[in-house]
C-alpha cells in the first residue's frame, strides 16, 4: 500500500506542489510541465472549504484543456483527486 501524499506549506501557508508530481497526475514527462510552467500556460486555484468542508481545500492546476483537482485534508494529505479533460469548444449557438 502506498503512503498518501501530504503537501508542505510556506512561510505564508500556501501548499506546495511539486512539478514532479504534478507532471506525473497530467501523465507528462517534469520537464515538459515545468516548461509549461515558464511559459505562463498553467494556472491553479485553490478553494477554501466551508461547513462540512471547512479545514479541507480543493485544490485545481489547469493547462491547456487538462485540470487536476484534489481535496486536501487539514493535515495536507491530498484526498479524492482527478484529472479531467475540458471540452475546448466554445458555448452552444442560441437559437
Amino acid at each position: 500500500m502506498t503512503a498518501p501524499f501530504v503537501l508542505n506549506r510556506d512561510v505564508d501557508g500556501q501548499f506546495l506542489l511539486p512539478a514532479d508530481m504534478l507532471a506525473e497526475r497530467f501523465g507528462w514527462p517534469t520537464q515538459t510541465f515545468r516548461d509549461y510552467m515558464r511559459r505562463g500556460l498553467v494556472v491553479s486555484r485553490v478553494e477554501r472549504g466551508e461547513g462540512e468542508d471547512a479545514g479541507r481545500w480543493r485544490l485545481s492546476v489547469r493547462c491547456g484543456n487538462r485540470r487536476w483537482q484534489a481535496v486536501v485534508e487539514a493535515d495536507g494529505t491530498i484526498g479524492a483527486q482527478h484529472l479531467d479533460v475540458l471540452s475546448t469548444s466554445g458555448p452552444a449557438p442560441q437559437r
